[in-house]
């Protein structure tokens, strides 16, 4: 299939041929779904702690008689019953949140995403993305020309005057492509590639 490339004014110059494997896969909603979620289940870490009965503190004594109050039976004010006491099944720092993915599955995903990105006119391309000094105005000018707001930039090496120019930008997000993730692929409006990192991605996911 062929992509359109756009200059630097942001206009359609010419084509650049894509691999159908990668950019002609149709769209699997449940498939995308799946490695999203999982994406940001991995990135979770466990740092969430609750106490149970043991670890409040509490007095062990027990806090009125055992019969004769009309209440209910109560040991300690630390049963999971009471307010402030502890928690049945606390939440611990070790807890895993990983979800397996196979690599065929990922690599599925992600053509599908392209894919539909691609169908979707969302998935610009371009012969180089740099900025002449590490400086935001720069950037945000050069994308303000090109029309693009909500971009992720993918490129073949990580420019550093690129990458600094684009940290003060809420909405931008330059990225190697070996780096591309599914959440960052459905999270920007528009999806701006070079030459070369298409070259990188199609090899990756081919």
């Amino acid at each position: 299939m062929e992509l359109k490339l756009l200059n630097e004014q942001g206009q359609p110059a010419s084509t650049v041929a894509a691999a159908d494997t990668v950019f002609g896969r149709d769209f699997n909603e449940p498939l995308i779904h799946q490695i999203v979620i999982a994406y940001q289940a991995n990135a979770r870490s466990g740092n969430r702690a609750q106490k149970d009965r043991s670890e409040v503190r509490h007095s062990t004594k027990k806090p009125f008689r055992q019969k004769g109050t009309g209440r209910a039976r109560a040991g300690m004010t630390a049963s999971p019953l009471w307010r402030g006491g502890g928690r049945i099944f606390p939440n611990k720092p070790d807890e895993n949140f990983t979800q397996k993915i196979n690599r065929k599955m990922y690599r599925a995903g992600m053509c599908s995403i392209l894919s539909q990105l691609a169908r979707e006119d969302r998935l610009k391309v371009v012969e180089s993305m740099s900025v002449d000094a590490p400086k935001t105005k720069l950037l945000a000018e050069k994308l303000r020309i090109m029309g693009l707001g909500s971009v992720l930039v993918l490129t073949d090496g990580l420019d550093e005057n690129l990458w600094l120019a684009s940290r003060n930008l809420p909405n931008v997000l330059v990225l190697e492509a070996r780096q591309a993730d599914p959440l960052s692929l459905v999270h920007f409006d528009t999806v701006l590639i070079t030459k070369p990192a298409l070259a990188a991605v199609q090899e990756m996911l081919a």
